[in-house]
């Protein structure tokens, strides 16, 4: 099995020779060049695949230790060996605080040769796969990843941008299940900290004391079954983002001390009088309103003005009417592909259903809607029976109506009557037919006529 591709740049052309054959003999894919500028051409066309750059130090056209800028510019995760031939200590030490790998003198054995290019390749196959990792997580977490085109959500996504590569603190309004986590996780991958940790902590999930230690961690000791030191998530957080969901949940007394971290950059673990250096971007989230809280005295003022420094407003599903098609389709793809189902998509009649409900969850409800219809369909698209019964039932404008008109005629008034009932009995039919003032045969009856799904 082929172990990955070296680059070798030396213009002794024995030397190259016999360095190839004993490194393909190992597995691996040679590319050779006899000089700086060609060894640099193959280089900026092969940049996703070498693993290591063999260089000689002295070259016709350049010395090694002034050429490495120029190796790691055009591939900045492949590792660098030089090659000398008289080799000295302050040369090695001058090369490796350049930035190579190891300095290597030519005539050593090739065992030696290849435990180097070995580690070298392993550090640089390590480097590719954190690469290829973050560049999946900037993709999945990042603001052009957001599905939908309508205006609050652009606009909200534009403000984000703004104070995104910035330290501010950041409050993200907006109702429950509306993405705002996924907000959050957007300023950080749009931030100069995206490198470092993100750590989300929901702070209705916890009691008060449990909070306390699992925010600000605590000193061995410190209370009864404390055996040990416990790392809180703003030092987990260190040099990253912290996330605080539901932030109107916070306790009194713990607002006081995050307070603390926001005006002084410190704070105490439960049990030490030493305070520690908070070096954490924090971005608050709350479906409350804050300002009316702290009005009236349930959430400490001066936090709040703290915490507000940017604010942005996530819109929910129902100001954004457009994107729930695009997200539909999305979420449909996404659970067909987890749960190997052939699904084209779905029918027109299930998405005007989809447009026209009111999602008190947001987004979060469509995705758990759409999973749950993925998961009963039968047919190759999701349609109106694969639907949860408030929306099956839901009385919605006929798609006959002519455009701008509503179609007033009996049949249609009749057919959103009996959705609207069954709507609000969630599908039961003896509850249904009573209010309607009918036998339950002749409900199902005129479900059946209507084409509406048992």
């Amino acid at each position: 099995m082929p172990k990955g591709t070296l680059l070798l740049i030396d213009d002794e052309t024995s030397l190259r020779q016999l360095l190839t054959r004993v490194l393909e003999l190992e597995g691996y894919t040679m590319l050779t060049a006899p000089d700086a500028r060609r060894g640099l051409e193959l280089l900026r066309q092969h940049a996703d695949e070498v693993l290591v750059i063999l260089s000689d130090v002295k070259l016709p056209d350049g010395h090694g230790l002034a050429l490495l800028p120029r190796y790691q510019q055009a591939a900045p995760l492949a590792e660098v060996v030089l090659l000398t031939a008289f080799g000295t200590i302050a040369d090695g030490v001058q090369a490796m605080k350049s930035g190579a790998f190891d300095y290597l003198t030519k005539g050593d054995s090739d065992d030696q040769l290849l435990v180097v290019v070995e580690r070298a390749a392993d550090k640089a196959r390590l480097q590719q796969r954190v690469a290829a990792l973050e560049k999946k997580v900037e993709a999945q977490f990042s603001f052009e990843a957001m599905i939908g085109h309508s205006a609050p959500l652009t606009q909200a996504k534009a403000l984000a941008l703004r104070v995104a590569p910035t330290d501010s603190t950041v409050l993200l309004e907006g109702p429950t299940g509306s993405g705002k986590e996924l907000f959050a996780q957007a300023l950080h991958q749009a931030s100069p900290r995206r490198s470092k940790p993100f750590v989300a902590v929901n702070c209705s999930a916890f009691p008060k004391d449990l909070l306390e230690s699992e925010l600000f961690g605590y000193r061995k000791g410190a209370f009864t079954g404390a055996l040990a030191d416990k790392r809180g998530l703003i030092e987990e957080a260190n040099t990253g983002t912290l996330f605080l969901d539901e932030i109107g949940e916070l306790p009194l007394e713990l607002q006081a001390k995050l307070l603390r971290v926001l005006e002084s950059r410190q704070y105490l673990k439960i049990g030490d009088t030493k305070p520690l250096t908070a070096n954490v971007r924090i971005v608050a989230a709350t479906n409350r309103n804050l300002r009316q809280e702290a009005e009236e005295g349930h959430f400490r003022e001066d936090l709040y003005y703290r915490l507000a420094v940017f604010t942005v407003h996530v819109p929910g599903l129902n100001v954004r009417r457009e994107d729930i098609e695009p997200l539909a389709r999305h979420f449909v793809q996404l659970y067909a592909a987890k749960l190997r189902k052939r699904l084209r998509g779905l029918e027109p009649e299930a998405l005007r259903q989809l447009t026209h409900y009111n999602w008190r969850g947001n987004v979060r409800e469509l995705k758990n809607v759409l999973e749950r219809a993925v998961i009963l369909a039968d047919a190759d698209l999701i349609t109106v029976a694969d639907l949860p019964a408030e929306l099956q039932f839901l009385p919605v404008p006929s798609a006959s109506a002519a455009p701008g008109q509503p179609d007033r005629s009996l049949r249609t008034a009749e057919l959103l009557h009996i959705r609207q009932v069954l709507g609000e009995t969630h599908g039961n039919k003896a509850e249904a037919a009573r209010l309607l003032g009918v036998a339950v045969t002749t409900l199902y009856r005129k479900m059946q006529e209507y084409g509406l799904k048992e």
